[in-house]
């Protein structure tokens, strides 16, 4: 073989490996986001019917067994009666019926009759949901409850409560910021979407608005201040806490579910009003447009760097 056909070879095996490697590429991209998806779904749906809807369901069976004493005889189903026809041991024997005239023959005839409806309830698959549908119903009721009037003076009452108990209280309001800011009540964690010079003054970074300083900040800094949080990508929800003067928060025309969609794509997504507008349509070296007012004026070339004041 000649020196020109074997260079021909390993140019042909390598356009080989490059193709190979390109079409795989591709396809794992095409692929990749509906796996994940469905991979992310399922273990969801994992999670809620073990912590949710089979306690639901467990508490149904128990609350069933307790209740069936006081139905009549004749409305009272077979495994309720006769547990001992459907219940069989590993070795193959049905065990007798107990003698529920003693405390021992009673709690044995509870136990069988307990297994008897467990295994009738697992021969209806179709069961298993009825703990899912009550957790739904709950929670919207929850929901309807707590959006009127009395219901949020109830659930503020029960939320003082919970304040008080020891532990409680150093786990509880965490908690809830937490959910608070996963399940959509972003509108109260953060107020406004803002843009910050961090960690130079020749680069921005999208920041939310958390509230006002406190005062001994403020006094520190000599001037009205504001904290933020700068949230990292992908994960929005992580970040670490900024004080700023309030004169160096520049606010952005931008809701605060479309600012959490722009940093978790790190920025593919664009707000709806930017859509038509991409960074090739602004020139290069372009500077942002001042603002007025206390809270959204530009820094200059002296502004006060910001003052960091916790991380997480």
């Amino acid at each position: 073989m000649s020196r020109k056909a074997g260079e021909r070879e390993s140019v042909a095996a390598g356009g080989g490996t490059s193709t190979f490697r390109r079409f795989f590429v591709r396809g794992l991209a095409v692929l990749l986001p509906s796996i994940l998806t469905l991979w992310i779904l399922w273990y969801a749906g994992v999670f809620v019917y073990k912590n949710v809807a089979e306690p639901i369901n467990r508490g149904i069976r128990l609350g069933v067994i307790s209740l069936m004493p006081s139905v009549p005889t004749h409305y009272q189903p077979e495994w309720y009666l006769t547990p001992n026809e459907l219940i069989t041991l590993p070795n193959g024997v049905r065990p007798a019926m107990p003698d529920a005239t003693t405390p021992t023959g009673r709690v044995a005839l509870h136990n069988m009759r307990k297994q008897a409806f467990a295994t009738w309830w697992g021969d209806r698959w179709y069961y298993e949901a009825l703990g899912l549908v009550v957790a739904i119903v709950l929670f919207y009721s929850a929901g309807v409850l707590v959006g009127g009037l009395l219901g949020r003076q109830i659930y503020s009452r029960v939320e003082r409560l919970l304040g008080m108990i020891p532990g409680v209280k150093q786990v509880y309001p965490h908690v809830k910021q937490v959910v608070d800011m996963v399940l959509g009540d972003k509108q109260h964690a953060f107020r406004r979407v803002v843009l910050v010079r961090y960690p130079s003054e020749r680069t921005w970074i999208v920041a939310f608005v958390t509230g006002n300083a406190p005062d001994m900040l403020c006094a520190g800094a000599g001037e009205p201040c504001l904290t933020v949080f700068i949230p990292t990508t992908p994960t929005p929800f992580t970040g670490f806490t900024l004080t700023v003067p309030a004169r160096d928060v520049v606010d952005v025309p931008m809701s605060v579910d479309e600012a959490l969609r722009y940093l978790i794509t790190a920025g593919v997504l664009l707000p709806d009003a930017a859509k038509a507008r991409r960074v090739g349509d602004v020139p290069s070296g372009s500077p942002l447009p001042e603002t007025g007012g206390p809270d959204t004026g530009v820094p200059g070339e002296g502004a006060r760097r910001p003052v960091l004041t916790s991380s997480s």
